[in-house]
């Protein structure tokens, strides 16, 4: 097993990157920043070292891959490299400022829940199994949930999901995001991985040209730019040479911008609020309502608790995050019961001669009678808010640069897809690397970059395109539109191959939910 220490390195207040600070990524031997560095608090600096055998991965150690950003996907794509027999032997670093990553965070099972969670599919689930990170989820507070159901506010229509009708077991599981980032983070600490976590930001990224070094110079570093290796320079004035760069650094990220590359976007004039609540009796089925200015989802935690998502105009959530708590939760009650409209009527068997010209047999969920989600009877944590935006990258790859994550794509969080489409792209790009590494290949050449975002680009946008339009068509109140809604509903509920179609493409297979 890995044992890892903290190792405090002394720098002095004048150790700065040596070259000029300039926007961009440059491969002319310029810096790239966005602002200057800045020196450590009292010269100091935390590394965490692989101390397998005693030696200090420093400046004059190139890397075969950097991950800037060590969230939830940044340690995805680590946990598996860290896991697969091709890639288990690279050497990684991982550039995050945040302590978590220094110092694990204790999570005990009786605190109440954090209400950042994810709401994470049967592929995803599957994911973290193959690298041995889920029986780490485990441990701690989880909820899966095999039914959902989703209605309109105008109470003209309703449908449920059920995990049996494409022959599941679940449709997801709920988990706090502090659980499956410290999850993942002990499942590479019982790994042999080379590793070494810079709690630092990035400031620079450099590729020198061939041509800046003489052919006569056999120095280390000189070695390293003849190869063609990037430089990071960190905030706190480390650096390090790596093969490839990973970009799992948000949305707002910054290996994107030094790079250079371009992305395709918009607001969506909507905020989303974030909390959890607490019943008097257990929750076990993900709820969501489509309401006037957007939908409220109600997801099951565990023990009693839930999680709420409600998506509304700024202002809507400015007054909300502010208003005291007993009005806050009749406000979330009735948002989630016969609030600005009435209750569905429930479906009957006859309702499917509608749609019986399409053939297929009923799923065991169609006549299911509608349910009102169970009452909330206390707020159990501080209320968030967050604006909306769409953002995706043009391109995800460039020779030794790679995206992953909200750094490549940002979308709405209408079904919670955003965090899913985030671990699909760290565990295809894990295994791309390892193909790459099998036959040989240098694992920063564009055209084994191009084979990942083959795969993830196409899979994302698709993703990307159902939830904006959702976002779209359910955003409108609008008395026609409201009955197409409505029959949308009837149909999804009715017809037996597009329900299926939707479940399926919403536990993360890669079809889109259409007739076989």
């Amino acid at each position: 097993m890995n044992r890892l220490v903290v190792r405090r390195t002394l720098y002095s207040n004048h150790h700065q990157p040596k070259c000029p600070w300039k926007r961009g990524f440059c491969s002319g031997g310029e810096a790239a920043a966005a602002a200057p560095a800045s020196s450590a608090s009292s010269g100091q600096l935390n590394h965490i070292i692989n101390q397998k055998d005693g030696s200090f991965a420093g400046d004059d150690q190139p890397y075969d891959l950097a991950i800037v950003g060590g969230g939830m996907v940044g340690m995805a794509l680590a946990c598996s490299l860290a896991t697969k027999p091709l890639t288990k032997h690279l050497k990684v670093a991982i550039i995050d400022s945040n302590p978590a990553l220094a110092n694990k965070l204790s999570i005990k099972r009786e605190d109440p829940p954090d209400p950042r969670v994810s709401t994470v599919t049967p592929a995803t689930i599957s994911y973290f199994q193959d690298a041995g990170a889920w029986q780490y989820v485990q441990q701690h507070r989880h909820a899966f949930f095999d039914k959902m159901q989703v209605w309109d506010y105008t109470g003209l229509g309703y449908t449920t999901y059920d995990a049996r009708d494409v022959y599941k077991d679940v449709l997801g599981c709920v988990v706090e995001n502090r659980v499956l980032h410290s999850s993942l983070l002990s499942r590479i600490e019982d790994t042999d991985v080379q590793k070494t976590i810079y709690p630092s930001r990035l400031a620079s990224m450099i590729r020198y040209p061939s041509s800046s070094v003489k052919a006569d110079d056999n120095t280390r570093e000189a070695s390293y730019i003849k190869a063609g290796l990037v430089k990071l320079e960190m905030s706190d004035g480390s650096s390090l040479y790596t093969k490839l760069v990973v970009g799992a650094d948000g949305a707002k990220s910054q290996v994107r911008n030094l790079a250079g590359f371009k992305t395709t976007g918009w607001n969506y004039s909507q905020n989303a609020i974030i909390c959890t609540v607490e019943h008097s009796v257990g929750n076990h089925t993900a709820w969501q309502r489509f309401l006037p200015g957007g939908p409220i989802a109600l997801l099951p935690i565990g023990d009693n608790f839930s999680n709420i998502v409600w998506t509304m105009s700024p202002k809507q959530a400015s007054d909300l995050t502010v208003m005291n708590e007993d009005e806050f939760v009749k406000a979330v009650n009735q948002a989630m019961d016969n609030g600005y409209g009435p209750h569905p009527k429930s479906n009957f068997s006859n309702g499917s001669n509608k749609f019986s010209f399409l053939g297929g047999n009923l799923t065991m969920s169609t006549n299911e009678s509608f349910e009102v989600p169970p009452k909330v009877v206390k707020l159990a944590s501080k209320r968030a808010a967050f604006p909306l935006s769409l953002m995706h990258a043009n391109d995800y790859v460039a020779k030794r640069i790679v995206l992953i994550g909200d750094a490549a794509h940002a979308v709405h969080p209408l079904a919670g897809q955003g965090v899913n489409l985030g671990f699909g792209d760290a565990f295809t790009l894990s295994r791309i690397i390892g193909e790459g590494v099998a036959v040989g290949t240098d694992i920063g050449e564009v055209s084994l970059l191009r084979k990942y975002e083959a795969e993830r680009k196409p899979a994302n946008i698709a993703m990307m395109a159902v939830l904006d339009g959702f976002q779209k068509i359910y955003s409108v109140d609008f008395g026609p539109l409201n009955v197409l809604r409505a029959a949308a509903f009837h149909a999804a509920n009715y017809i037996s191959p597009l329900k299926r179609g939707i479940i399926s493409y919403a536990s993360g297979e890669q079809r889109l939910p259409i007739f076989p």
